[in-house]
């Protein structure tokens, strides 16, 4: 994240399967790290099992849940039991939209307590695909009390970041050209 932002200080990451707080000082260096990777709330694929719920894409999952005008309160935090809410939910006639936006609201309620264990300190940056979904974006934002910055792909900073780490350690370990000549 620090070759792309330099000036962030925190990053919210939210995978696939796990979710990240990491605060860094001002040479991009790791101060303190979060992460829950217990189970799939609060992560990608907890929205993912809930888009297939809803038999809706995932990615329209965020600008639907934008345009509800209230959230649906969906309250476990387990993954199986929240898809069964949500069902449950649907059974009741509550709008799909209303829905979507307590869904991703229960991904910021969870993740905002743990990135604010670490200790927040802005700039503050959101990495992962999860990022890709513009109403956790918009909620995080609202729920620190701060905008978010977002990468220009922010599905591939983990991947940016190790072919960074590997290429400094690879030029790091070469020889010079002169040492291999005779």
């Amino acid at each position: 994240m620090h070759w792309i932002l330099p000036e962030v200080r925190t990053i919210i990451d939210i995978g696939g399967q796990d979710s990240k707080g990491i605060r860094l000082n001002e040479r991009g260096e790791v101060e303190n790290f979060n992460m829950n990777d217990k189970c799939a709330a609060g992560t990608g694929r907890f929205l993912e099992t809930m888009a297939n719920a809803l038999q809706l894409p995932l990615e329209e999952l965020g600008a639907c849940a934008l345009r509800a005008a209230e959230a649906v309160r969906v309250s476990s935090t387990c993954t199986v039991f929240a898809e069964t809410e949500v069902v449950s939910h649907v059974a009741r006639g509550k709008k799909r939209d209303e829905i979507l936006l307590g869904v991703c609201q229960s991904i910021v309620d969870r993740i905002a307590g743990m990135v604010r264990s670490i200790g927040v300190k802005p700039p503050v940056a959101m990495t992962g695909g999860v990022a890709k979904n513009p109403a956790v974006v918009k909620l995080m934002g609202e729920r620190l009390g701060l905008s978010l910055l977002l990468p220009p792909e922010p599905q591939i900073t983990g991947a940016l970041g190790a072919a960074l780490i590997a290429r400094h350690e690879t030029v790091t370990r070469q020889k010079p050209l002169s040492a291999l000549s005779g």
